[in-house]
């Protein structure tokens, strides 16, 4: 071959470099509270997303073990505009203040009609929080709710019934707690210290007595009263030592240790805990731990507290109609049963209570 035959080559060759330049890559910063939140399965969805999307990649970021530090976090960067998180998983308590701020974008301009579909087979709850001031501002990603865990192998040993009251549980604690004479265990772990978790301990059983913090306009409308009978039964249960006198220190993630080691007789904690009590490697209570409705005062009715975990769209991403199609994919029913079935965390989606595998694994 010719030299000048090959100068042409090599002159074409970068040509057709230069003409056909490499697709850019999208890449989307998903943020994914802490570890309870399972940024892990997440990323796994991630994944998915990834190969079934060409030139797109997820990153995920993480941090903060509470819903508190994650929305002072997330505040910070946002009241600043910055553009470094486009989708963000907020606490079910934080899309109203984040969308009156401006920080988050409505997603109806990337859904249209079809958010009615996305809301109709969700939670109650979810069809007002997802919607504020009639747009369509958050996705539901993980449903919670508060309930009373139990150690069945105790309970059966003892002869005591699990506990409908709180009576019944003071009771079935002092006893178990005095046959036992195990100075590590305590009959209930609770949270106590200034965390949102402690405004729903408070809130269990002032709700049990029917009575509610907001009146039909949204005001405040507490019932002083029943509040103060819902303090004497938190007292009474720390005087009666079936709560630990530390109590004001404890956090959600200690009352899940606490239990966890087998140091506890009952536990209130969210949904999310039973996968830890059932699956962690340093579980010390697979298979002995039983759960039940949230106790009611004496005459009452059994109440809990819902929180859970929405998907939002930064008003500030750069991507903001890719970052909407993730969401959607994230929000499916279908990426949801998956984090059911794997992180054990309640769905946001009715049909999905009526599924045999999503019941095996959560009962």
């Amino acid at each position: 071959m010719s030299f000048p035959r090959v100068l042409r080559l090599i002159a074409l060759t970068l040509l057709v470099s230069v003409a056909v330049p490499a697709q850019a890559e999208t890449v989307l910063r998903v943020f994914i509270g802490g570890a309870a939140q399972r940024p892990d399965l997440f990323r796994a969805l991630a994944d998915r997303y990834e190969a079934s999307h060409p030139g797109v990649r997820i990153e995920i970021g993480s941090g903060a073990a509470t819903s508190e530090l994650q929305r002072k976090y997330l505040s910070v960067l946002l009241n600043a505009h910055d553009p470094s998180f486009d989708a963000l998983m907020l606490d079910i308590v934080h899309p109203y203040q984040f969308a009156t701020a401006g920080w988050i974008a409505p997603l109806d301009p990337y859904f249209g009609e079809e958010r009615q579909t996305l809301l109709a087979d969700g939670l109650p709850i979810y069809r007002q929080t997802n919607l504020i001031k009639g747009k369509l501002y958050t996705l539901p990603a993980v449903t919670d709710a508060m309930f009373m865990y139990y150690r069945k192998d105790l309970l059966a040993q003892h002869g005591i019934a699990p506990p409908q009251t709180w009576d019944e549980l003071a009771n079935a604690a002092q006893t178990i707690l005095k046959q036992e004479n195990n100075p590590a265990l305590q009959g209930l772990s609770v949270q106590g210290a200034p965390i949102e978790g402690t405004v729903c301990s408070f809130l269990l059983p002032y709700w049990s007595q029917g009575k509610d913090i907001l009146d039909s306009n949204g005001k405040l409308a507490l019932d002083k009263p029943a509040a103060l009978r819902s303090l004497q039964l938190w007292k009474g249960l720390i005087d009666k030592n079936v709560i630990r006198r530390h109590v004001a220190e404890v956090k959600t993630g200690d009352t899940v240790n606490t239990f966890k080691a087998g140091n506890a007789i009952f536990a209130i904690n969210w949904g999310f805990a039973w996968g830890a009590f059932q699956n962690d490697t340093d579980s010390r209570v697979k298979g002995k731990v039983g759960v039940i409705r949230i106790p009611a005062v004496q005459g009452g009715e059994h109440a809990t507290c819902l929180g859970g975990w929405q998907w939002a769209l930064s008003n500030y991403s750069r991507n903001k109609a890719q970052t909407a199609d993730f969401l959607r994919f994230l929000a499916s029913p279908e990426s949801v049963r998956f984090i059911t079935l794997q992180g054990a965390l309640l769905p946001p989606y009715l049909p999905l209570y009526d599924d045999a595998e999503v019941q095996a694994v959560i009962p």
